[in-house]
């Protein structure tokens, strides 16, 4: 009877184990790509042929986007975290929680993290139609 308990013990323990280690590798995989959830996108009526589209961005840590513009105009909210934002021709921007900042229409950037992640809250007021990233 010893050794069933003992069995059925190691049997949890090993269960726990291998449950800790996939969710901390599946932590660790998100942590790698960034994610881009748009939460709103909808029309202006004030202004036709414009749309607004509102995304959650998160940047893991160590990470530099693919530089891109945007046929709109963005406006960044930084909710965690630090962020440098480069804007070319105007160079770089330190950002921290609770900063905002807008990236001019068709303006060429990118954003990177340090050693911390990010969590972006992006509006954009967009030409609709066109590609929300251009490369």
């Amino acid at each position: 009877m010893r050794l069933t308990q003992v069995s059925a013990v190691l049997v949890f323990v090993l269960g726990l184990s291998v449950g800790v280690w996939m969710t901390h590798s599946v932590q660790a995989e998100e942590r790698t790509t960034p994610t881009f959830d748009n939460v709103l996108r909808a029309d202006l009526e004030s202004a036709e042929g414009l749309e607004v589209i509102v995304s959650l961005v998160e940047i893991p840590a160590e990470t530099t986007l693919p530089q891109h513009r945007h046929p709109g105009e963005e406006f960044v909210y930084l909710l965690e975290g630090n962020a440098m934002l480069w804007l070319k021709g105007a160079g770089d921007v330190a950002l921290k929680a609770g900063d905002a900042v807008k990236v001019p229409l068709g303006q060429v950037h990118t954003a990177k993290t340090g050693g911390e992640a990010a969590k972006v809250l992006v509006f954009r007021v967009h030409r609709k139609g066109e590609p929300e990233r251009i490369p």
